[in-house]
């Protein structure tokens, strides 16, 4: 396994923040002769310049950061285990949306990260090859980016979401006036609020009357979790607007780590539709690079 945390100036945010990106490291080999008596190598692919990975976004919760999913998950191992890069960025309080006090970190997540991911790391290009995880405030941060912009990702995971952005618009407005700075600092009022940049039913509705195709979308809570009716109303919202969506309840778990703990493996190892290996180039093949 490989960790890094990469600290870099952006653009659009106007200040230094922090990434963390995960390399399934011990899945490869140099093919050098040093064999590591700990690993096996009879299923290890080789380090090769210009090879790539496909990118899994993992989005963390309210009142974390970048490194919180990997110090408190198997998050590493499970991206070992499926031979995928991971990618965490941290945006605090923002629900991942441009915030009312004027961070546009929904633009930083869609715009400028991929493209200083890409630029810099073996983050392949595409589509096909881009998914995105999130738990509680990430989950509804993924579900967003997922329906606001369908064409950067695959599929969508939203793991106990619910909090902040949201398809029930009455559900919306009444978080507005919860007792918690970060919402009421963060989302639109009520009266600019409905058909804007944090509506998420109308670009849900907006994808399927112009027929553009969509992520693959998965959403999971635990029977027990408190946000539960929250993001179950999200799911049929989502049915009712003909979207086909995976929806499953975790019983007697709750908003809790030992419930992403578990959905993340689950994500990473049947739902997402992954390849699970890295991704040479048909040169690189045909040169015997890979087996």
């Amino acid at each position: 396994m490989a960790i890094l945390r990469y600290n870099f100036r952006s653009e659009i945010l106007g200040l230094n923040t922090n990434v963390t990106v995960c390399y399934p490291a011990s899945a490869l080999t140099t093919g050098l002769g040093f064999r590591d008596p700990i690993f096996r190598d009879d299923d290890k692919m080789p380090y090769v310049p210009g090879m790539k990975f496909q990118t899994v976004y993992v989005l963390h919760g309210g009142g974390e950061d970048d490194t919180v999913p990997y110090r408190y998950t198997r998050l590493e191992q499970y991206a070992e285990n499926n031979k995928v890069m991971l990618v965490s960025p941290s945006v605090n309080d923002s629900f991942y949306m441009n915030t009312t006090y004027g961070y546009k970190y929904f633009d930083y997540v869609t715009q400028e990260l991929p493209l200083v991911v890409k630029s810099l790391f073996a983050s392949a290009d595409g589509r096909e090859n881009t998914f995105v995880v999130g738990m509680a405030m990430g989950g509804n941060g993924a579900l967003g980016l997922g329906l606001i912009r369908p064409d950067l990702y695959e599929a969508v995971v939203d793991l106990s979401g619910g909090i902040g952005v949201t398809l029930d618009r009455e559900e919306y407005i009444r978080s507005l006036h919860w007792h918690t700075p970060r919402v009421r600092n963060t989302l639109l009022g009520e009266q600019e609020f409905v058909n804007s940049e944090h509506d998420l039913r109308w670009f849900a509705e907006r994808n399927k009357a112009e027929g553009v195709q969509v992520p693959q979308l998965f959403i999971g809570v635990g029977e027990d979790d408190f946000i539960r009716d929250r993001v179950h109303e999200d799911y049929l919202i989502l049915q009712k607007l003909g979207y086909d969506v995976m929806y499953e309840e975790a019983k007697a778990m709750k908003h809790d780590f030992d419930m992403w703990d578990f959905y993340l493996n689950k994500a990473l190892s049947s739902w997402l539709p992954l390849k699970r290996e890295p991704l040479y180039t048909k040169e690189m093949r045909t040169n015997g690079l890979s087996k």
